[in-house]
Protein backbone atom coordinates (compact mmCIF):
# COMPACT_ATOMS: atom_id res chain seq x y z
CA UNK A 1 0.00 0.00 0.00
CA UNK A 2 1.34 3.43 -0.90
CA UNK A 3 2.15 5.77 1.96
CA UNK A 4 -0.05 8.86 2.16
CA UNK A 5 1.85 12.10 1.50
CA UNK A 6 0.92 15.73 2.07
CA UNK A 7 -0.02 17.50 -1.15
CA UNK A 8 1.62 20.68 0.11
CA UNK A 9 5.03 19.59 1.46
CA UNK A 10 5.31 15.86 0.68
CA UNK A 11 5.54 14.78 4.32
CA UNK A 12 4.08 11.47 5.46
CA UNK A 13 3.73 12.56 9.10
CA UNK A 14 0.11 13.15 10.11
CA UNK A 15 -1.87 13.45 13.33
CA UNK A 16 -5.58 13.07 13.95
CA UNK A 17 -7.14 16.08 15.67
CA UNK A 18 -10.54 17.61 16.39
CA UNK A 19 -11.12 21.21 15.26
CA UNK A 20 -13.90 23.75 14.95
CA UNK A 21 -14.93 23.78 11.28
CA UNK A 22 -16.63 26.81 9.73
CA UNK A 23 -19.06 25.85 6.97
CA UNK A 24 -20.42 28.69 4.86
CA UNK A 25 -22.85 28.82 1.97
CA UNK A 26 -24.51 31.87 0.40
CA UNK A 27 -23.79 34.13 3.37
CA UNK A 28 -24.98 31.65 6.00
CA UNK A 29 -22.66 29.92 8.46
CA UNK A 30 -22.41 26.90 10.72
CA UNK A 31 -19.61 26.21 13.19
CA UNK A 32 -19.17 22.47 13.71
CA UNK A 33 -17.21 21.69 16.85
CA UNK A 34 -15.00 18.60 17.29
CA UNK A 35 -14.72 17.93 13.56
CA UNK A 36 -12.16 15.15 12.87
CA UNK A 37 -9.23 16.13 10.66
CA UNK A 38 -5.81 14.81 9.66
CA UNK A 39 -3.10 17.45 10.09
CA UNK A 40 0.34 17.35 8.45
CA UNK A 41 2.88 17.65 11.26
CA UNK A 42 5.39 19.43 9.03
CA UNK A 43 3.36 22.18 7.34
CA UNK A 44 -0.02 22.17 9.13
CA UNK A 45 -2.12 21.38 6.05
CA UNK A 46 -5.49 19.92 7.10
CA UNK A 47 -7.29 17.07 5.36
CA UNK A 48 -10.99 16.38 5.97
CA UNK A 49 -12.65 13.10 5.07
CA UNK A 50 -15.23 13.54 2.31
CA UNK A 51 -17.92 11.69 4.29
CA UNK A 52 -17.42 14.11 7.20
CA UNK A 53 -17.84 17.13 4.91
CA UNK A 54 -21.00 15.63 3.39
CA UNK A 55 -22.36 15.08 6.89
CA UNK A 56 -21.66 18.71 7.79
CA UNK A 57 -23.41 19.91 4.63
CA UNK A 58 -26.47 17.80 5.51
CA UNK A 59 -26.55 19.26 9.03
CA UNK A 60 -26.25 22.79 7.62
CA UNK A 61 -29.13 22.27 5.18
CA UNK A 62 -31.28 20.64 7.84
CA UNK A 63 -30.79 23.60 10.19
CA UNK A 64 -31.39 26.29 7.56
CA UNK A 65 -34.42 24.48 6.13
CA UNK A 66 -35.92 24.42 9.62
CA UNK A 67 -35.85 20.64 10.06
CA UNK A 68 -33.35 20.70 12.91
CA UNK A 69 -32.41 23.10 15.70
CA UNK A 70 -28.72 23.84 16.27
CA UNK A 71 -27.26 23.04 19.69
CA UNK A 72 -26.62 26.73 20.33
CA UNK A 73 -26.15 30.15 18.79
CA UNK A 74 -23.26 32.59 19.18
CA UNK A 75 -23.08 36.30 18.53
CA UNK A 76 -20.03 37.44 16.53
CA UNK A 77 -19.07 41.04 15.82
CA UNK A 78 -18.28 41.84 12.18
CA UNK A 79 -16.14 44.49 10.56
CA UNK A 80 -15.44 45.36 6.93
CA UNK A 81 -11.76 45.73 6.20
CA UNK A 82 -10.68 49.26 5.44
CA UNK A 83 -7.11 50.35 4.98
CA UNK A 84 -6.06 52.80 7.75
Amino acid sequence: MAKVRCNSCGSSRFEERKVDYLYSHQGKYLIVQNTPVEVCLDCGMMYYDGAVLEDIEEQFLSIYEGNKEPESYIKIPTQTYCKP
